[in-house]
């Protein structure tokens, strides 16, 4: 009996705390639905583009075909571990796949870009200061009255 209970552990059998219709708020559950609909499709599509066959891109990402189909049609809420795999095997950052997952709200480019450049150890403080002006620089010269880092409008 174990070794039966250890197959469906690794195909995915679904526990009644992750179905989609797990009789809670009704339009939480909807929001919830759709969100994991959407996030399998996004994956079925990034898939396609890197022209990844659902049996390839689970054996990359160390997930089984079933469990990864059952992603791709939303009936199943992955793991932040297991979309960081995919994201691996579809060579996209696995940010991406968090906030198509709900798990990090989407983010203003330019803040991601300023908050970047500041968190990198391999670069000087005075470097990262250098280049988020740079940044904002050509920024205010393209854009005419484009914002400054901290927020307010160039002049």
């Amino acid at each position: 009996m174990q070794a039966g209970d250890d197959r469906r552990a690794c195909s995915g059998d679904r526990r009644p705390d992750d179905s989609p219709k797990d009789g809670g708020d009704a339009t939480r559950g909807d929001e919830s639905e759709e969100r994991l609909a959407a996030l399998g499709r996004f994956i079925r599509e990034q898939r396609g583009v890197t022209s990844l066959s659902l049996r390839r891109l689970s054996e990359i990402a160390g997930v089984s075909n079933p469990y990864l189909s059952q992603i791709e049609r939303g009936l199943r809420r992955p793991s932040a571990q297991i979309l960081q795999q995919l994201a691996r095997g579809l060579r996209i950052s696995a940010e991406t796949l968090y906030v198509q997952a709900g798990i990090l709200d989407d983010r203003e480019p330019d803040d991601d870009l300023d908050r970047r450049i500041l968190a990198d150890p391999h670069l000087s403080e005075e470097q990262r200061q250098a280049l988020v002006a740079v940044y904002w620089s050509f920024r205010h010269g393209r854009d005419g009255a484009a914002r400054t880092p901290e927020g307010g409008s160039g002049s």
